[in-house]
């Protein structure tokens, strides 16, 4: 006869489980029952549950015996921490000279039941982490808020440097376009071309104005048409 495991170590609430196995080698047809011992403390041994050959279930409160010849099955349900002890099973076989067949002892340890968290501490922990995810953000955010504000403000400040915003009589002193009046002759006509944006306002013009020409000849006279009559001459 042999019990099996030899140890266990399980936590509270839960269940054990041992298996006799038996050997009947010489009469399968003899009638035999088995019982179920507890020792603790080395104390004397206590029979917990019972078991026939013809039985395939039993069940109790705190045990299942179930018959899987020639293996049977124990189950400890809805342990408690003074199920800690010592487990065996015996043979006890009829008509024959040894009776009484004991297995070796198997332990069993109950431990305490593992906390259980309170479910209604979740939802406060977890309705407080968006405030402090927005709070770990809010540096950021106004950091990269006063970036594109400042890149609004350069953009703006580059493009009326470059003149896309400065009206025609807007220049400075340094910055004002050099204005270059050229005069041509043509056969006694002389003209003038004024530069739009550097003319005065009327109501500022001083009443006498002189103006001045570069008149340029070339160095052969033009061809009139008196002069071209005296040549055929």
């Amino acid at each position: 006869v042999t019990f099996f495991p030899a140890m266990l170590t399980l936590p509270a609430g839960g269940s054990a489980t041992f298996f006799c196995n038996i050997s009947r080698e010489n009469d399968s047809s003899a009638e035999y029952s088995l019982n179920w011992y507890k020792e603790t403390n080395h104390s004397q041994a206590q029979k917990i549950a019972e078991m026939s050959r013809n039985n395939s279930l039993t069940k109790t409160e705190k045990y299942l015996l179930t018959n899987h010849t020639p293996a049977f099955k124990i189950e400890i349900l809805n342990l408690h921490q003074n199920d800690s002890g010592s487990y065996y099973c015996g043979l006890i076989a009829f008509f024959e000279p040894d009776k009484v067949m004991e297995s070796k002892r198997s332990h069993l340890v109950v431990t305490a039941a593992p906390e259980k968290t309170n479910a209604t501490d979740e939802p406060k922990m977890e309705e407080g982490n968006p405030l402090d995810h927005v709070k770990a953000m809010l540096p950021g955010i106004l950091l990269l808020a006063g970036a594109v504000v400042l890149l609004i403000f350069g953009y703006l400040t580059v493009m009326y440097r470059r003149g896309g915003m400065i009206p025609c009589g807007g220049f400075t002193k340094e910055e004002k376009p050099p204005t270059v009046s050229v005069s041509t002759v043509d056969y006694g006509v002389l003209e003038f071309q004024w530069d739009q944006c550097t003319q005065v306002p009327p109501e500022t013009q001083p009443v006498d104005q002189t103006e001045y020409a570069t008149i340029i000849f070339p160095e052969e006279k033009p061809v009139t048409p008196e002069r071209g009559k005296k040549h055929q001459d």
